[in-house]
């Protein structure tokens, strides 16, 4: 088992979109629709071409069994228009793990190579958005140290959450919370 880079191989994007569809139909139970699913008919050109962007597969015996993409924010959320930014904030996306595959570290450990790879692009936080009615997502973004930031207790039980990176103020913190104990 082993995490790759994608990069503009057509095989492999083609599987990984296979994957993120079958995922997305075992999870959410939805076919393709173009307002939600644009990132993945566009592999290359939303997370592989841009600098600043990457997408992480998992493999097993040849077979995607995980996937982490990680691109600077784009969403156009009046919530948060003032708050997130292209430039200082990364957003993770497509964030699967097959079934079988679940409670191993592997999601944990995606999530840790996209905080490495927010700090070397000089994001300043993370953000995301979950479903509370997906199975033990909102505790497992918990247990990554994200933090709700909105909860909008629609029909669709999205919250947004986010996670600071490269902030001298929480390494403050931190050190000083350590000289104290």
């Amino acid at each position: 088992m082993y995490v790759k880079t994608l990069d503009n191989n057509p095989i492999l994007i083609k599987k990984t979109q296979e994957f993120l569809f079958k995922m997305i139909q075992d999870e959410f139970h939805l076919n393709y629709v173009p307002q939600y699913h644009y990132d993945i008919i566009n592999l290359y050109e939303t997370y592989i071409k841009p600098q600043r962007n990457n997408f992480y597969i998992v493999i097993d015996n040849n077979e995607i069994i995980a996937s982490l993409g990680i691109r600077a924010y784009d969403k156009d959320f009046e919530e948060f228009k003032e708050y997130y930014s292209k430039e200082k904030t990364a957003s993770l996306w497509r964030v699967f793990v097959k079934k079988e595959y679940r409670r191993n570290k592997i999601a944990s450990n995606l999530v840790k190579i996209s905080e490495e790879f927010s700090k070397k692009n000089n994001y300043s936080k993370i953000y995301l958005h979950t479903q509370k009615n997906v199975k033990g997502s909102l505790e497992f973004w918990l247990n990554q140290g994200f933090n709700i930031t909105l909860n909008t207790r629609g029909a669709l039980q999205t919250v947004h959450m986010e996670k600071r990176v490269n902030n001298i103020q929480n390494s403050i913190i931190k050190e000083k919370a350590i000289k104290i104990i």
